[in-house]
């Protein structure tokens, strides 16, 4: 396959669906005015997330995948293949779930397994992480804090997940916090988790983040395109912005694996007794 030009946003949503949509309407006209043929979009870029995570915060509209609004979202994106993060219902419970979707149709969709401080009291949890097939490729789908656990995208990687796209609704740090994003010791955990993931499982790293605020929470933004060298292609910095990035996904996956094959050199004999031994713990 030739290069695919992607594009990760960091971009402020809120309650707002109707807004929201305008938004998201705007991004995707900009995007494909550019060439994008992948835009990674925020965690809960449909109503927006959470205004604190102390337990107790107003909560945003709960979503069916199947309902009008992802059919909406799935239209919108036409022949670009789209990937947004909503509230998603299944009967009496709630998912903080990201979705693609491509030209009228859901591809696949993620429930966001690890929940940072009291994000639990508004949402269920996910339980798995699978890979599947687009028309740019195979990609596997995280939500903010799934990336600081290894295992999630080495599972993806493992299913044969040649992009991972991450979608994040990130804040800065909640004490001591500097006037400028770029010194904030949260920013550059963002960071440094995009290029050690990118770099560990030799894929392309796709993360789209929210920005400015909402609530308590003040978004470190740091969309950006990774490459499986854990070099970074293209960055909005700590500012709303679209990033974007041309990748030979085939062949930059090949440069990195031809000596140094991360997933090819594992040694999985040597991990399962420590492994069962930590979980008993």
């Amino acid at each position: 396959m030739a290069a695919i030009r992607i594009g990760a946003v960091a971009e402020a949503f809120d309650r707002d669906l109707e807004g929201d949509f305008a938004t998201i309407e705007k991004l995707i006209a900009t995007a494909r005015a550019d060439g994008v043929q992948l835009l990674a979009l925020p965690e809960a870029c449909l109503g927006g997330y959470l205004a604190h995570l102390d337990g107790g915060a107003d909560e945003p509209p709960a979503l069916r995948v199947d309902g009008p609004e992802i059919a909406r979202l799935a239209t919108l994106a036409g022949q670009m293949v789209v990937c947004a993060g909503y509230c998603e219902a299944d009967g009496d419970k709630r998912f903080n779930s990201v979705v693609c979707v491509h030209d009228g149709r859901v591809l696949g969709n993620h429930r966001k397994v690890h929940q940072p401080l009291r994000e639990n009291a508004s949402y269920d949890s996910g339980d798995s992480f699978t890979a599947f097939d687009t028309p740019v490729g195979r990609i596997g789908l995280l939500i903010c804090y799934d990336k600081a656990f290894p295992e999630s995208a080495r599972v993806l990687a493992l299913d044969g997940a040649e992009i991972i796209v991450v979608v994040s609704a990130w804040p800065g740090s909640r004490t001591d916090a500097p006037a400028d994003l770029a010194e904030d010791r949260w920013t550059r955990r963002f960071d440094l988790f995009d290029r050690a993931r990118a770099l560990e499982n030799q894929v392309v790293w796709v993360s789209a983040n929210q920005a400015g605020r909402f609530g308590s929470l003040r978004f470190v933004c740091s969309a950006k395109i990774v490459d499986p060298g854990g070099d970074v292609l293209a960055s909005t910095g700590t500012a709303p912005g679209l990033a974007v990035a041309d990748v030979d996904v085939a062949s930059a996956l090949a440069a990195a694996r031809r000596s140094m094959g991360h997933l090819r050199d594992r040694r999985p004999d040597t991990y399962r007794t420590h492994a069962a031994s930590m979980m008993c713990r």
